[in-house]
């Protein structure tokens, strides 16, 4: 048995829950600093009826500037790593794992470097997009996600991969917790430098883990050139010229599905806690904490759930009962205007990691062993711009829904939902019938 990847995820995961808010939080009271406004202790009560906060023409200018430069930040972090991730993915599947490892989390360790010094230097706040476009150079988190999961690909039988991968997201769901929960807490304590130096501590660890304690998972590795366009071919081939026709088009229907139900799952986490925030609601931070971590418990309740739906259940119906959590849960929270309602909410949520894992192992059933890293590379290509798309779109809908409906985008991301059912549903439904017209033309040969 080889060491396992989900360590290296972990501690991946961790730097990049502690780092995002932390960032934000730090451009707000150093642009807000630079302009005269103090404000910030105060904006907890701006939704609940203190409109004299929220109509303050200093604070919308610092809030605009802020959600310019994490624009800029994030905008320059996906682009970059686009072009790295498909570059260093493919070429992962002749060298080896560990390289398309060790990367990247160095990369990231050099980009929590660089945001530690902005803040002891007190440099221009533009230094944080050239740790994210030197970070997004090396291939950032989404390379490290792309070479785990084709990690565990390479690790695991056909069988039991839903049920690894699940364990990997389950890892995502646990760092991301204890990042938010803790990081919260201890920048109020303590302020930004310590949690950003135990983000670089968890960067560095994994870049240690990945060096050292990590064996190579691709059984035959063979030298190829980092620079070419063939890497770029590999990701394109598989979704133009695969080997069997009908992988294409499942394939692409799949990360059709894929797509929208990450790109809800981002959309509605983005805007958890400014709903909690508003009216009816009026949550306090405290309260926060805890709507945050019932959010991140969906992870490990469905790797559970999983676990016990799969002794009597296929996949794509477990699939399908993770989505009817998700879209139920939603419902639910878009017409919570009490506590007991809104955490209801949460507790119909508690299958709704099960469709993702099921989706990525479907995917990888779909190509060879050799193209995994490509594949892979493709897939966390696709989550990245899950992120963009839904901060786009939901952070739009908020603010535009707020007059007849707070809760609108949540039953946006609902409706949304009933697309990736429909499609799993479908390709299964297809799949058997194509299997059954196969044993009535003659019994399968013996393999």
């Amino acid at each position: 048995l080889l060491p396992a990847a989900e360590p290296l995820l972990f501690l991946a995961t961790v730097s990049v829950g502690l780092q995002g808010p932390l960032a934000t939080q730090y451009l707000w009271d150093r642009l807000g600093a630079e302009r005269g406004y103090h404000g910030h202790n105060s904006s907890g009560s701006a939704g609940c009826g203190n409109s004299s906060a929220a109509a303050d023409p200093l604070r919308q200018e610092v809030e605009a500037l802020v959600s310019h430069w994490n624009l800029y930040i994030n905008l320059g972090g996906f682009f970059v790593s686009l072009f790295s991730v498909t570059l260093f993915g493919p070429w992962s599947d002749s060298v080896g794992r560990r390289p398309a490892l060790i990367l990247p989390a160095a990369g990231m360790a050099l980009q929590t470097a660089i945001y530690l010094l902005v803040m002891y230097l007190e440099l221009h706040v533009a230094y944080f997009l050239l740790g994210r476009l030197l970070s997004g150079l090396t291939g950032d988190y989404n390379l490290i996600l792309a070479s785990c999961f084709a990690y565990v690909a390479d690790n695991s039988d056909r069988r039991a991969r839903t049920f690894r991968v699940a364990i990997l997201e389950a890892c995502l769901g646990t760092a991301g917790m204890l990042a938010s929960i803790g990081g919260g807490q201890w920048r109020k304590a303590q302020g930004y430098i310590n949690p950003l130096w135990l983000a670089f501590a968890a960067t560095l660890a994994a870049t240690l883990y990945a060096a050292f304690c990590l064996q190579e998972s691709v059984k035959q590795r063979r030298p190829a050139r980092l620079f070419t366009l063939r890497h770029y071919k590999a990701v394109y081939r598989l979704y133009m010229a695969p080997e069997h026709p009908s992988s294409r088009w499942k394939l692409a229907l799949y990360s059709l599905a894929f797509f929208l139900l990450v790109t809800v799952h981002f959309g509605a986490k983005d805007l958890f806690v400014l709903y909690e925030l508003g009216f009816p609601l009026c949550w306090a931070s405290d309260l926060i904490g805890y709507g945050s971590a019932a959010n991140y418990l969906a992870y490990l309740s469905s790797l559970a759930g999983l676990r016990l739906l799969q002794l009597c259940l296929e996949d794509t119906w477990v699939a399908e009962i993770g989505l009817i959590s998700n879209i139920a849960g939603l419902v639910v929270i878009s017409l919570a205007t009490k506590t007991a309602l809104m955490f209801t909410g949460y507790g119909i949520l508690f299958l709704s990691m099960a469709a993702t894992p099921v989706i990525r192992s479907k995917l990888s059933k779909l190509v060879s062993e050799t193209e995994q890293g490509a594949l892979f590379a493709s897939v966390a290509c696709v989550e990245g711009l899950c992120s963009l798309v839904a901060t786009g779109v939901f952070n739009s809908l908020y603010p535009a829904t707020l007059h007849f409906m707070r809760g609108f985008p949540f039953l946006f991301g609902a409706i949304i939902l009933l697309i990736p059912a429909a499609i799993i549903g479908w390709i299964q439904i297809w799949d058997s019938k194509h299997d059954y017209s196969h044993f009535q033309d003659g019994p399968p040969s013996p393999a």
